[in-house]
């Protein structure tokens, strides 16, 4: 296992540095990248992920590259160029909203600076990360529906209220789709929001189901179009779920897996970043300069074992 700790060229999820282990196995590379707030039970998930790549690989890819979205944080409007610049083209746009501290005007504006930035045809996205309740999302999205959404990512917690609000905007008229994100992964039944109806399409990120192939059967069994998408990861991580969209029958949307453009620094000389809007289904060749480099000190490396150990008691116990 390795440890490193990566600076970002942003702040995106209230973090400013990346935090990751890093397994080698015999077949490649996994990462282990769950949240420091994660506890044992759901980071053992992300272990499963990354034994996954490191031990067994990946299932054959059905195509050799996969559209991306370029991201944009709760940046105010007048960095937003900024940070579109930082990417060698992208299939869509996805921007973060509903950040704590800011206003809904704080949103609209974004949005309004990224809609200027791509033009009429470019799919633009909404992120909210669960921040809304049903009555506020429906408030927020009459008003940023107005610069053309391809969907709204997550706009309520629980599946109920996604469920709510998704009637709610089909009888209002706001033709917004709902996509279910943390419904999906941080949930014990990611399958209830297929059948409570809540979603229009879902968003699936490896680590947090426990690899690619459980990743692809919980696809399979919500029958919803899926979107995968990744969590601040390094190539190494990426890779994963590159090969998961690689992998998938059809895939209709832009994935989220350009986040790459979000890192200052890699564990790679070839990093995993869009070229012409587009990533390729390929393994990533790790660094030991940049392992090095980017090491953790030995108390962080510690807590990082420890860490491991428990996440893997977890899945001993089939917990």
């Amino acid at each position: 296992m390795q440890v490193v700790r990566l600076p970002m060229n942003v702040r995106f999820r209230g973090i400013e540095q990346r935090e990751v282990a890093l397994l080698e196995g015999p077949v490649g590379w996994g990462e282990l990248g769950p949240f420091l707030e994660y506890g044992p039970a759901e980071a053992s998930r992300w272990l499963a992920a990354a034994i996954e790549a490191a031990h067994v690989g990946w299932p054959a890819a059905q195509r050799p590259t996969v559209p991306v979205n370029a991201t944009v944080p709760a940046v105010p409007a007048s960095q937003v160029g900024e940070v579109l610049a930082r990417y060698d083209g992208f299939g869509a746009v996805k921007v973060k909203v509903a950040e704590a501290g800011q206003t809904l005007a704080d949103d609209v504006a974004r949005l309004a600076a990224v809609r200027e930035q791509v033009g009429p045809g470019t799919p633009v996205r909404v992120d909210a990360n669960g921040a809304w309740d049903v009555d506020g999302a429906r408030t927020a999205l009459r008003s940023l529906a107005a610069h053309g959404l391809e969907y709204v990512e997550q706009p309520c917690r629980s599946v109920e209220e996604l469920r709510d609000l998704r009637r709610a905007l089909a009888r209002a008229g706001v033709a917004v789709p709902i996509a279910a994100d943390e419904s999906i992964r941080r949930a014990d039944d990611p399958l209830r929001v297929a059948h409570l109806e809540a979603a229009d399409l879902v968003v699936v990120k490896v680590a947090p189901l426990g690899g690619v192939r459980m990743a692809l059967a919980v696809i399979e069994a919500c029958g919803l179009p899926a979107v995968v998408s990744s969590a601040i990861d390094t190539s190494v991580g990426l890779s994963a779920g590159v090969a998961l969209a690689g992998a998938l029958p059809q895939l209709p949307y832009a994935c989220g897996l350009g986040t790459g453009a979000l890192l200052a620094a890699d564990v790679t000389t070839a990093p995993l970043t869009p070229v012409g809007g587009s990533v390729e289904v390929r393994p990533v060749e790790v660094d030991r300069g940049a392992l090095a480099a980017y090491a953790v000190d030995g108390s962080r490396r510690a807590w990082w074992e420890e860490r491991v150990r428990a996440a893997y008691a977890v899945l001993a116990t089939g917990r």
